[in-house]
């Protein structure tokens, strides 16, 4: 077989959230070409994610947030010490293209741009948490509640801001940096900041660990670092 020839090679399984679903394709598209295992990815929200690999789904790799992946882990649900953490992804904030876009250079910025939205996008994966806990904290949560719009899973953000569901917007910007019909202002200041570290791990049921660990170790490599960057994340 020719060492590009992969055509008689069994794809790797894999499944991730929606937040690292470009960036995961970008770099698998490229191992088939080389000659490597080849890997297909399924992206879906988090949860449900998290979900299907509790329940035994035929997977050699998971792509999520760490904290889920360490849940996973614990639950003996992925290998011991497999888990790589892969990338950071930092919170930004969109509008409707053509809208005028609030300062949010400041913490303070950003607190009034919240109450002056008519309505509010967020995800249900760790961002959403996340920014729900910092309106607790700023005690304005109660208040902003009733225009509150949280993104059904697998539905980005940014499709909310487009359809005009949602005047501000906030998740990873790798899922609003190549939208259409958004204008992504910027990140969260760094006061504020929310940030969020995916990693991948091989699962316990698959039957090809030390290929899928292979996977893992060509996307941690500096080797995807520009990538990483162009889909808006930092390498870890």
């Amino acid at each position: 077989m020719n060492r590009a020839d992969t055509s008689q090679i069994t794809p790797l399984r894999g499944i991730s959230s929606m937040a690292t679903r470009q960036l995961l394709a970008e770099m698998a598209a490229g191992r088939a070409s080389t000659g490597r295992t080849p890997l297909t990815l399924e992206s879906v929200g988090g949860v449900d994610a998290a979900r299907r690999v509790r329940e035994g789904e035929a997977f050699d790799l998971v792509f999520l947030a760490s904290d889920a992946i360490a849940k996973l882990a614990a639950s003996g649900h992925v290998l011991p010490a497999s888990q790589v953490n892969l990338v950071r992804s930092q919170v930004a904030v969109a509008v409707k293209a053509g809208a005028t876009a609030p300062d949010i250079s400041t913490e303070a910025g950003v607190r009034q741009a919240v109450l002056q939205a008519a309505t509010i996008g967020y995800s249900t994966g760790p961002s959403g948490t996340s920014l729900l806990a910092l309106f607790e904290r700023w005690g304005i949560l109660r208040d902003v509640q009733p225009k509150l719009r949280q993104a059904p899973a697998g539905v980005p953000v940014a499709a909310m801001v487009a359809s005009g569901d949602a005047a501000l917007g906030f998740q990873q910007r790798s899922e609003m940096v190549d939208a259409s019909g958004i204008r992504v202002i910027g990140d969260l200041p760094a006061e504020i900041a929310i940030e969020t570290i995916f990693s991948g791990a091989v699962c316990a049921v698959s039957l090809r660990a030390n290929e899928a660990r292979a996977v893992l170790a060509d996307f941690a490599s500096a080797d995807r670092d520009e990538v990483k960057r162009r889909n808006g994340m930092a390498p870890f």
